[in-house]
């Protein structure tokens, strides 16, 4: 499994990342950061291109050593770039010291995303802003079921992906204050594709 999870998963994150339905999220959400911004999960780098001028300085945190080789070589960049490996549950830098948070399909796998995003809301200034776009828990019962029938097996493939968490639930409970939350189904399987999208303000 250490071969598998440090060597395989990256890869087949990064090439799941780059689904092409994936781009109007990421279009939608990444070019709103501003100011001192950190990317939570910021895997190959994907979004890097998104970002606008309006963002001063870029900390990405990853906890996987090979997805962090990627984003240094990835996407053009007029902005000063910190890549950090580190876990959103322990966020290494200091309360109120940055203006957004970015987090794009990534509250899925972190172990405990309640306390991580307590840590998010910690490191963000009073004014700040959290950006994300999420995959989780669906409103329709015979979907839920079949996501909390596949969870225990799709972590174990997908590096700890979990399909089923209340992604709004979880970000409200944290702290946090909705200024939009939209929620639908993007195309495919909708047990792995009914999605989060929006803005959250610390309360």
């Amino acid at each position: 499994m250490g071969f598998y999870q440090d060597q395989v998963v990256p890869l087949l994150t990064n090439l799941s990342m780059r689904n092409k339905y994936l781009v109007a999220y990421r279009d939608r959400i990444v070019p709103a950061a501003a100011g001192r911004v950190l990317e939570v999960g910021i895997g190959s780098g994907i979004n890097l291109p998104r970002y606008s001028s309006n963002v001063q300085h870029l900390i990405g945190l990853e906890p996987s050593p090979k997805l962090l080789g990627m984003a240094r070589h990835a996407g053009r960049r007029s902005f000063p770039l910190d890549l950090i490996e580190g876990s959103a549950e322990e966020i290494p830098r200091e309360t109120a010291s940055v203006d957004t948070v970015v987090t794009t399909w990534t509250l899925c796998t972190i172990p405990d995303a309640g306390r991580a995003l307590h840590e998010m809301r910690r490191v963000l200034k009073p004014g700040g802003r959290l950006l994300f776009v999420e995959h989780g828990r669906a409103p329709d019962p015979n979907v839920v079921w079949w996501q909390d029938w596949l969870t225990p097996m799709w972590k174990r493939m997908g590096g700890g992906c979990h399909l089923n968490r209340a992604i709004g639930s979880l970000i409200e409970s944290a702290g946090f204050r909705f200024e939009r939350c939209e929620t639908g189904y993007m195309r495919g399987p909708k047990p792995m594709t009914f999605m989060y999208e929006g803005s959250a303000r610390p309360r």
